[in-house]
């Protein structure tokens, strides 16, 4: 069986996997957090207020990202968590890293052969408006922007050779 950068390396993009991601991510929504998620009219870039990440290594090595507002970052988790969404606090950060960990899962494992071979690195969550990502892959990353409830979010996939 091919390794993800070898099934990369044999067509040269990896642009047939935005579908896989837009399905993964709509899943997670719609199992975890009991929405439909919609496509935007416009291109719109939520303000990275919350940006949770995790890191992809073995068969397939990159980073996976969901970027939102805070205002969207809260409801999500007052969705997941059954709360009132003004009773929500510092569990943002561990939702929204939830969220971006399960799409990152479901993700893999709808491309055969790795499900088995790539972990996931625990989520990290950085808060603030003030910074930029920079990432060292060697191809361009796959990008999502969906609504939820109206707000934007951005589901991206940098990978790594």
């Amino acid at each position: 069986m091919k390794s993800a950068n070898e099934l990369l390396a044999g067509n040269g993009s990896h642009e047939t996997w935005t579908p896989l991601l837009e399905m993964a991510t709509r899943e997670v929504f719609e199992l975890m957090l009991g929405c439909q998620l919609a496509v935007p009219a416009i291109a719109e870039e939520p303000i990275p207020e919350v940006t949770a990440m995790v890191g992809l290594a073995g068969q397939l090595c990159g980073v996976l990202s969901v970027r939102c507002d805070n205002k969207a970052a809260a409801l999500m988790t007052s969705k997941m968590l059954g709360v009132e969404l003004d009773k929500v606090g510092a569990e943002v950060s561990d939702a929204l890293g939830e969220v971006c960990n399960m799409v990152a899962g479901n993700f893999k494992n709808k491309i055969a052969g790795l499900a088995e071979g790539c972990l996931l690195s625990p989520p990290t969550v950085v808060t603030g408006s003030d910074y930029n990502l920079h990432s060292l892959a060697e191809s361009p990353g796959l990008e999502i922007r969906l609504l939820f409830e109206r707000m934007p979010v951005v589901i991206s996939l940098q990978i790594h050779s």
